[in-house]
């Protein structure tokens, strides 16, 4: 069932001066990118944590170390999302151990996808910090979790969903707010 489009509130250059700024305010806040990696979370937290590799490394000469973080076995809700969940790998080809992990996801809602994030990043060592980096904070926290680079805070109400779309899988650049059908329960 396709949703109703209420607002498009990013399109492909909003979203690029976003990423920019987070780039930036990346490098700033951790002094260049020396023991930095970027760890995009599976599915959109990829391009957009590629992304910032690509522009991290035109501002700075240097590519950052980028991984791929496979969340499915650490959710909270596996047994709701289907009786066979897809499983993807997790794709972290260094050490995390005493890094600077700037975690990247495409939305922050209830925060339970960045405990799940949490979890996984603990169960592969010991980073010095883990940083969050997203495109919209849209709030409703559940729990005690906040962004560290958000591209752009949008309030919403439980009835709208947000819809970050990417060129890599979505063949367009834009973040649309939907309106749920009104049945639609999107408590946890």
């Amino acid at each position: 069932m396709e949703l109703a489009v209420k607002a498009r509130i990013m399109d492909a250059d909003k979203l690029r001066r976003a990423l920019t700024r987070i780039a930036h305010e990346i490098l700033e806040r951790n002094r260049g990118t020396g023991n930095l990696v970027l760890i995009g979370i599976r599915r959109r937290g990829v391009p957009l944590a590629e992304r910032l590799q690509k522009l991290i490394e035109e501002i700075e000469g240097v590519k950052v170390p980028l991984g791929i973080l496979d969340i499915t076995l650490y959710r909270d809700d596996l047994t709701t999302l289907s009786v066979q969940p897809v499983i993807h790998r997790t794709q972290i080809p260094f050490n995390i151990s005493g890094k600077k992990v700037v975690l990247v996801d495409d939305v922050l809602f209830t925060g339970r996808t960045v405990r799940a994030a949490l979890d996984a990043l603990i169960d592969l060592g010991r980073p010095q910090n883990i940083q969050l980096a997203v495109i919209i904070d849209r709030g409703h926290r559940e729990l005690p979790i906040r962004a560290d680079y958000v591209g752009k805070n949008v309030p919403t109400s439980r009835k709208e969903e947000i819809a970050v779309q990417l060129e890599e899988i979505d063949g367009v650049d834009q973040v649309l707010i939907r309106e749920l059908p009104q049945e639609a329960d999107v408590s946890p």
